[in-house]
This record gives C-alpha cells, structure tokens and sequence, in this order.
C-alpha cells in the first residue's frame, strides 16, 4: 500500500470524518485551543502530539510536508572548530 502524503487539508478532512473539530481535540488533551488553531503556522509539539494521538499517525509523518521533521538541533560550528589552531609561531609574535 502506498503511503498516504499529509497536509494541511488532508489532516483537517480526516479530523472531520472522524467527527473532530480542533477545538474539541484542544478540550479533550486540555491544551490551549489557540495552540491547536495555530498548529498549522507555528510548531507546537503538544498540539501536534494531539492530532497524532487522535489520528493514530505518527506526528513525524503528519507535520513533514513543511519540513518540521526531522527535527534538528541548531549547530553553529561544526566540531572541526572545538579546538583551536596551533599558532604558527611558537613565541607568538609575527616573523619580521
């Protein structure tokens, strides 16, 4: 079986089918109905937990297709930089 692509409107349309509004699903998981509402601008991992939950998809393969997930750390530096260069002169002043 193929695998069914999410959206917005696909994850709206099966709440729908299934009876659900988002704000009943707000109630039921007591979070914040505007958290829910807002779900499809901002991440929130609560609200997006939620819909998972009540869906029975993993929130990873709901929330992918604006690139939510993977979900990554912010990294600056990559770890070439950990360390510092060794000076090219040992007595630290500039070769005249």
């Amino acid at each position: 079986m193929a695998r069914r692509i999410w959206n917005r409107h696909t994850i709206l349309a099966e709440l729908r089918s299934r009876g659900m509004t988002l704000a009943k699903l707000a109630e039921i998981y007591e979070i914040s109905p505007h958290s829910v509402c807002h779900v499809w601008k901002r991440p929130n991992a609560k609200a997006e937990a939620a819909i998972a939950d009540f869906l029975g998809v993993p929130a990873e393969e709901l929330f992918e297709f604006d690139g939510r997930y993977p979900k990554r750390t912010a990294v600056v530096l990559s770890s070439k930089y950990d360390t510092p260069p060794a000076s090219p002169n040992p007595n630290g002043r500039a070769a005249a």
